[in-house]
């Protein structure tokens, strides 16, 4: 396993346009709070501009400009959004590896989680 492995995709890039990569932590650090800030703000844009999309798209009185800036400004949050989906969804992989290594029973996470909650032990934490 190489260092980028575990790495948490950043939802910001280089200046040239290449991905950003914070390597392994705890997620408390600066960078890591900075990055979910990050990310929250660009969700939060997102819904905002799908919001103004159905407006701007019941109104019916649009100019093919407003419609091409729409599709522009909607094309920008989506992309942020999808940067944000995939930098969760490996976090997300890497979290269920690790309480697989640690559970080495061989039962899948759903068979863990059932077994946990019917035997009374303590329940994990949620991921964010």
């Amino acid at each position: 396993m190489n260092a980028i492995d575990g790495a948490r995709l950043l939802p910001w890039t280089s200046w040239d346009g290449k991905p950003c990569y914070l390597l392994r932590g705890d997620g408390t650090g600066f960078v890591s709070r900075l990055a979910d800030r990050v990310e929250a703000e660009q969700m939060t844009s997102a819904a905002e501009l799908i919001e103004d999309a159905y407006r701007i798209l019941a109104d019916r009185t649009w100019t093919p400009g407003e419609i091409h800036l729409l599709a522009v400004e909607l094309n920008d949050r989506l992309a942020k959004v999808h940067r944000v989906s995939e930098s969760r969804g490996a976090r997300l992989l890497l979290m269920e590896e690790a309480e697989e290594e640690e559970d080495g029973d061989g039962l899948d996470s759903d068979d863990a989680d059932e077994g946990a909650e019917t035997e009374g032990a303590a329940l994990r934490p949620s991921p964010r």
